[in-house]
């Protein structure tokens, strides 16, 4: 999130459910703009209204997907954003789940379904494309 702040990549941040379950935690919270805020009760984002709008208003055929659960809400909504003709990308290290079997499986999943898994190491050198950026030393401690 510190690295699509940085580097200008729109992002959005769902919550599930937070009336009942609260809202993510205040670290996650203090990187995104409050309007880039989305409650959800689907477990995907791809079948939230609100979230699948605001994505196609973005433009952007690439998503990067990160988050809670891997094996529920991140697998659900890449699986989701795939079938809209999305390419997500599921962020390995940036995601979690209580048991580290149900991560595995998840990740397992998403390679069968031809979902790339890729590491946030990754995320954050393609989206700086080249070294002479002025963001890469500040990017670079980030990931250190």
């Amino acid at each position: 999130m510190r690295t699509a702040s940085k580097l200008a990549v729109p992002m959005l941040m769902s919550e599930h459910c937070p009336e009942r379950l609260g809202p993510a935690v205040v670290q996650l919270r203090s990187l995104a703009r409050g309007p880039d805020i989305v409650s959800k009760v689907h477990f995907s984002c791809a079948d939230e209204p609100a979230l699948i709008q605001r994505i196609a208003v973005l433009t952007r055929p690439q998503i990067v997907v990160a988050g809670m659960e891997a094996h529920v809400c991140v697998l659900q909504t890449a699986l989701g954003l795939a079938e809209r003709g999305y390419r997500p990308y599921v962020v390995a290290d940036a995601t979690g789940s209580r048991r580290p079997e149900s991560h595995s499986i998840a990740m397992a999943r998403l390679r069968m379904a031809d979902i790339p898994v890729v590491t946030t190491e990754m995320v954050l050198f393609e989206w700086l494309e080249r070294a002479d950026r002025p963001e890469l030393r500040e990017l670079l401690a980030l990931i250190k």
